[in-house]
């Protein structure tokens, strides 16, 4: 009975641990998502930001109680989809060029795109225990997911704002009216049409492959985040 208890304490102290892990480093992501954004901003003409907070890396200052944390968790812990839900205003009209306001665009998907590979490599050169390695691969492996979310030429979302500055200005007026409920539209596609969440978690799984990140150990960090499937 004793030794049942001690797997039992060992396990329930693993997933506790993996779970705070998880919630803790999305924390820290989103914030340097968000500071990508700005400190680009910044260098490109919009000083605004620095008095607003935003290079602070304070998630106070990125954060909205519902679009930024209600939302994010829930798609996170009940889809496995990681929403970056922070928010920076940027005043575009600020900025120096078409392309500076692309490259603020580019800045937070690129900032979770450095981040994942820095976990996967973290995991791959200092070859942690089990359940470290899990929880780091998995939070790797959501980087890589809102990379590559991100990234997509979707209205309200920022690979939408990386080519938005070249576009004509009827496609710009188009994306200004989509943009409130497009990645809704998204989300709702990859929940509903599983042939949807396999094509995108397939390209997901080999951008992670390709950065060193072993999708066993991602998977054992996503069974114990969410335990309770």
């Amino acid at each position: 009975m004793g030794a049942v208890l001690t797997v039992f304490e060992g396990e329930a102290l693993l997933i506790t641990g993996t779970v705070l892990f998880i919630l803790g480093g999305w924390a820290v992501s989103l914030c340097l998502h968000e500071f990508g954004h700005a400190i680009v901003a910044y260098r490109g003409g919009d000083y605004s930001v620095r008095s607003k907070g935003y290079l602070t890396l304070d998630i106070r200052n990125y954060t909205d109680p519902v679009l930024s944390i209600v939302l994010p968790l829930v798609l996170l812990a009940f889809g496995g989809i990681p929403l970056p839900g922070g928010a920076v205003w940027i005043n575009h009209h600020s900025l120096r060029s078409k392309g500076v306001e692309s490259m603020v665009s580019l800045a937070g998907p690129a900032s979770n795109l450095a981040l994942g590979a820095l976990l996967a490599g973290s995991v791959a050169v200092f070859n942690p225990s089990v359940g470290l390695a899990s929880a780091l691969s998995y939070l790797a492996y959501l980087q890589i997911i809102a990379f590559v979310l991100n990234i997509l030429p979707i209205p309200g979302l920022d690979g939408w704002g990386v080519w938005e500055p070249f576009m004509p200005p009827a496609a710009q007026q188009f994306g200004a009216k989509v943009r409130p409920w497009a990645p809704l539209v998204l989300f709702a596609s990859l929940f509903a049409f599983p042939m949807v969440a396999v094509v995108f978690f397939d390209i997901a799984e080999v951008v992670f492959g390709l950065l060193g990140g072993h999708m066993s150990f991602a998977a054992f960090g996503q069974s114990n985040f969410m335990f309770w499937r």
